[in-house]
């Protein structure tokens, strides 16, 4: 079979030729692959010269290329257009993948080659970059097992193996869920309150699917307006549940015990590696170096946070008592806080929206990397892709090729939800030059209907912004090193990059900029402008208190505290009720859907996003000082984003700033001091 993955690649910059891939060219292409970078390997081990951090350690950071971009291709096609055949194979890959991963971490010659590197070789005849990645090398094989004995390695393996299969059937179960719910409205009725672009997506949807009337589904530009916006309780209520059951419902896509063997599977690496729980392994190499320290941020954040948010809730519960609903429940809450938004500030989302088209958007974002950081984006038509909808942009410094960056912006029955960078190819350095990276972002907003085009909430603008933040980080790497480069930094520092864009969509200047009706070409009213910079800090109290709810949970997971007799409604109710604001709803838990902690990265590590919000907030604070496109300030963050992992994190944001991020800046934009 003419597999693509296994010779060059001649398509322009040598991406993904996705025209040429076929499902049954990954396993092959894979499985030929690991054995490809084992023969590298191998090559490192074998070598008779003295081991030096050019013949080892530099050497394995070359290792397996091609591999990580076929495996990159492989996974990210699983989350953004996967298929039955995709989740099968993920399935069946997954665990080779862990196996190959650790026959290197777990190879005793090759370890005895890095640690008399490590051992041995004089720092000071490196350069900063090379002895952080010796460092990180080092400490990479030490956390994986390479001290262990021969038998505990065998029982690493086994648990790895174990947990490559339960997470990807995790994530699995969850778009199998999302994807077999549907509400179907027949009536008019029953529309009370819905605007007319969302009515005419789910008129969409309903087509679709062969039906009358409207169909609204668990996919977030179907669920949020509905829940935001429809009149009857009851149907909120049942599209509520329908949401929060995922994956706890009694059928075979129930996750409730796949949490529990990874939980248990997580603390039993740990302690096999010589760490108390699962978070102190992950805690060791973050910002946040200690569980000790996770929570004493997240609960101080906590007593500052709920008073607040006790009081909008009050404000909430007012407003609904006058159509007379008693007891306000969490399925209430989307709902009242609009019309609360729309009392207070006189604004209202729907209104916004035809001011911020996504094609118009988009181009707001690239002309403030522009800005920043001096980046062109070319549409480019002569590009592979994976799907029609998807669209590809030569990124251009001083007219040189800098990235490709590939979008994808609406919902598909393929793709999980919510919002995310990846990337099929890093960036490193080679004698003949740089390899630029290949960087995605995916999406999940509404799509086009007719002449009209895809138009956005301002939080899904915020959340294009986001993701734009660390498709930069991703592009701007400038590094000879891949494991050192873009987003290969600590886990609560990678979030930085994100959060910063975020606030320039709160910025009157750069609103004025682009804001502006799509079929009018009408400039969004200054008075709007005024009013969402108002609003900016609407429900900050309830959304922390939400935020902290999911960092205490996934503590809890992570830090030993779930027992065997314990059910997991009960453990999660248990550990967040001091942060909940609502009625509890019995037969509901995030848990299950829970896939950040569970299938995402994030185990021990939810906590990143409020932590980098201190750094975000106190970095824009410097631009609002200087200027927010001030070029001396952009040019010095453009190096935090560009140096990717190669130096300490809070060494480079002192590089920045000239100081270490104090929490003030944080706390004053979400008005919790004054």
């Amino acid at each position: 079979m003419d597999n693509p993955f296994l010779k060059p690649f001649t398509t322009p910059f040598d991406c993904v030729p996705f025209e040429l891939i076929k499902t049954e060219h990954f396993k092959p292409a894979i499985l030929q692959l690991i054995a490809a970078a084992k023969q590298e390997i191998d090559t490192i081990v074998d070598n008779p010269d003295p081991a030096d951090f050019v013949n080892t350690i530099a050497a394995m950071d070359r290792a397996g290329k091609q591999l990580s971009i076929a495996s990159a291709t492989f996974f990210n096609l699983d989350a953004a257009e996967t298929t039955d055949e995709i989740q099968q194979l993920a399935q069946e890959l997954s665990p080779i993948l862990a196996e190959y991963s650790n026959d290197i971490m777990l190879n005793e010659r090759l370890f005895q080659r890095v640690k008399q590197v490590h051992d041995e070789v004089d720092t000071a005849s490196l350069s900063p970059e090379e002895t952080r990645l010796l460092d990180k090398t080092y400490k990479g094989f030490a956390r994986n097992g390479a001290l262990l004995s021969v038998e505990n390695k065998d029982k690493l393996r086994e648990i790895d193996k174990q947990l490559a299969t339960l997470t990807m059937k995790f994530s699995q179960n969850v778009l199998q869920e999302t994807n077999a719910y549907q509400l179907h409205i027949k009536t008019d009725e029953q529309l009370a309150g819905l605007p007319e672009s969302i009515l005419s997506a789910a008129k969409t949807a309903a087509k679709q699917r062969n039906l009358e009337g409207w169909v609204f589904t668990l996919h977030f530009p179907s669920f949020v307006p509905f829940m935001k916006y429809a009149a009857n309780r009851e149907l909120r209520k049942e599209l509520y549940l329908a949401s929060a059951t995922r994956a706890l419902k009694d059928n075979e896509y129930n996750n409730e015990g796949i949490v529990r063997d990874i939980v248990e599977l997580r603390h039993s690496r740990a302690k096999l590696l010589g760490y108390g729980t699962h978070a102190d392994f992950v805690l060791q190499e973050r910002m946040a170096s200690s569980p000790t320290i996770v929570l004493d941020f997240l609960k101080n954040l906590l007593v500052k946070a709920k008073p607040h948010a006790q009081q909008e809730i009050v404000q909430l519960k007012a407003l609904a008592a006058k159509d007379g609903v008693s007891e306000v429940m969490p399925y209430d809450h989307a709902y009242y806080a609009e019309k609360l938004r729309e009392a207070t500030y006189d604004l209202s989302e729907e209104a916004l929206k035809p001011y911020f088209p996504l094609p118009q958007v988009l181009e707001a974002a690239f002309d403030a990397a522009s800005r920043l950081y001096g980046l062109v984006f070319e549409l480019r038509k002569d590009i592979p892709k994976y799907h029609d909808e998807v669209a590809v942009y030569e990124v251009l410094e001083n007219g040189r090729h800098k990235a490709l960056l590939y979008t994808d912006w609406h919902p598909r029955e393929g793709k999980r939800a919510g919002a995310w960078m990846t990337s099929y190819r890093g960036q490193w350095t080679e004698d003949s030059g740089q390899v630029r990276p290949h960087i995605s972002i995916v999406c999940n907003f509404s799509r086009p209907a007719g002449d009209t085009p895809s138009l956005l909430t301002f939080n899904e603008v915020t959340t294009l912004f986001h993701e734009f933040g660390h498709a930069l980080h991703g592009m701007l790497a400038d590094t000879i090193y891949e494991s050192l480069s873009g987003t290969n930094v600590y886990w609560d520092f990678v979030e930085l990059p994100s959060q910063f864009m975020e606030n320039y969509c709160y910025e009157k200047e750069f609103l004025r900029s682009f804001a502006r009706h799509y079929q009018t070409g009408e400039a969004l009213p200054e008075t709007e402008i005024d009013k969402i910079v108002a609003a900016s800090n609407f429900m900050e109290g309830y959304q922390t208190m939400r935020q902290l709810s999911f960092g205490l949970l996934d503590m809890a997971y992570h830090t030993g505290k779930l027992d065997a007799g314990t059910a997991i409604e009960r453990f999660e109710k248990d550990i967040v009720q001091e942060t909940q604001l609502y009625p509890d709803v019995p037969g509901t838990a995030q848990t299950p859907s829970f896939s950040h902690i569970f299938a995402g990265g994030y185990s021990a590590g939810y906590y990143s996003y409020k932590w980098a919000e201190v750094l975000d907030a106190d970095a824009f604070s410097y631009f609002k000082e200087t200027g927010i496109f001030n070029p001396d300030t952009a040019a010095k963050f453009k190096i935090l984003l560009a140096s990717g992992g190669t130096v300490d994190p809070m060494e480079l944001y002192i590089q920045f700033r000239g100081r270490k991020p104090e929490p003030e800046a944080l706390l004053k934009r979400a008005g919790l001091i004054g």
